[in-house]
């Protein structure tokens, strides 16, 4: 580890020291527990750890309130996919209903798909969910969406080309792309 690592970790020690307390209430304010709020304050300075050595940081807490609500967001859709899935698996007859195993296995893809299509427009990622989990037809999500089937197909290229990026193991940073 060189001088620079260990500078590095001793000025997010020393935020953690300053700033975890204040991040922690403020955090109870927006969750539902003070254990989500440990969890997103935790995390928060765990990303910030694994940020870039160079990374000046004049207003640490407009920094980790930023960071900490993007955790936030991602909590939230993880819970609104979860409880997609749970309510499409209640709708089917007892009989079909999968095993414990196979819905927690089945939320954990569902949530690494969500984690590969981040940073997609919300109608790609929609157009996915509807054709790969719904198992609608293109001509159903574009009537459905109200967008042409031209573009549902368009969408569903870029949802499979995140995809594949995302399996690849000499895969290129994934930036945000724009709507």
């Amino acid at each position: 580890m060189s001088g620079a690592d260990f500078a590095h970790r001793d000025h997010v020690s020393q935020l953690y020291r300053t700033h975890y307390l204040w991040l922690h209430a403020r955090l109870c304010r927006y969750l539902d527990s003070s254990s989500y709020a440990e969890d997103i304050a935790a995390d928060t300075f765990a990303q910030l750890l694994s940020a870039p050595q160079s990374l000046v940081i004049r207003e640490p807490r407009a920094l980790l309130t930023t960071i900490a609500r993007r955790l936030i967001f991602q909590l939230w859709r993880r819970r609104d996919v979860e409880r997609a899935y749970l309510m499409s698996v209640q709708q089917q007859e007892p009989l079909h209903s999968p095993s414990p195993e196979t819905l927690a296995q089945a939320l954990q893809a569902l949530q690494v798909i969500d984690a590969r299509l981040d940073g997609l427009p919300d109608k790609v990622k929609e157009t996915f969910v509807l054709s790969r989990v719904n198992g609608l037809t293109y001509p159903e999500i574009a009537q459905q969406l109200g967008i042409s089937r031209r573009s549902v197909s368009h969408y569903m290229v870029r949802a499979l080309k995140r995809c594949a990026i995302a399996q690849s193991p000499y895969r290129p940073s994934i930036t945000r792309e724009s709507p």
